[in-house]
């Protein structure tokens, strides 16, 4: 809207919009902006508007190649709430705004990561789906084994180190009404993520150990799987 309320006060023609959302500006590889890159090269607009800089690029970098592609094809970009003079001064105006930018995604990526890294020293979930065995709680933000699932992942890990295929531990477990974390039915694929799951050895401090002996001989069993059939695929060629 305020994109539009600028274009219509300036006398600007609006011929399309180039979005997209969800999308970080710090990475240039976005659908729209690379359409909106290639589409200047047919001459068919000569202004890219934008709310803010930031919305066009949060890297220093991506600014200068990407303004200077468009400069090339005739296009140039306005921001509609950042008033830049088209004068010298305005070279110094735009280099702070967009070195501000950058520096603002770099000052907040690394509070989020600080962030992370102490819930995880308190022992806090830090996201991500609740593994099969465990429930978070809701007080305390931590993991806790589950007593009604948590014996089907011992199950789970006595079974394939007893030499048992996934397809069968999977079409015992589905004949059984037995559904994973996320509710669905088991295939052979649904146990590869929690065979290989180091959370059920503790080694992410929240979590409580389930069968970190039964873990440790899986994973190498399930990688020992893995070299055996690469292996196979060579033989083949």
């Amino acid at each position: 809207r305020v994109c539009r309320d600028y274009a219509n006060r300036e006398g600007y023609t609006v011929i399309g919009e180039y979005i997209d959302r969800a999308k970080s500006a710090r990475n240039a590889n976005r659908d729209d902006f690379q359409r909106m890159i290639a589409d200047s090269e047919k001459r068919l607009f000569d202004v890219v508007l934008v709310y803010k800089l930031d919305r066009f690029s949060r890297d220093r970098y991506d600014t200068l190649y990407y303004k200077k592609l468009l400069k090339n094809n005739g296009v140039r970009v306005v921001s509609a709430t950042e008033y830049i003079s088209p004068g010298s001064d305005g070279i110094v105006v735009e280099s702070m705004l967009v070195g501000y930018a950058e520096y603002y995604s770099a000052e907040l990526s690394e509070k989020i990561h600080r962030g992370q890294k102490e819930n995880a020293l308190q022992g806090k979930n830090n996201g991500g789906g609740v593994p099969l065995g465990y429930v978070l709680d809701s007080t305390t933000q931590t993991l806790k084994v589950d007593p009604i699932t948590a014996p089907l992942v011992v199950e789970i890990y006595e079974r394939f180190i007893a030499g048992e295929t996934l397809r069968s531990i999977a079409d015992d477990f589905n004949a059984r009404g037995i559904k994973t974390s996320t509710g669905t039915t088991f295939n052979k694929n649904s146990f590869h993520h929690i065979l290989r799951n180091r959370k059920y050895i503790g080694e992410y401090r929240l979590c409580q150990r389930i069968c970190s002996i039964a873990f440790k001989n899986a994973s190498k069993k399930t990688e020992k799987h893995r070299l055996i059939q690469k292996q196979k695929r060579l033989n083949s060629f």
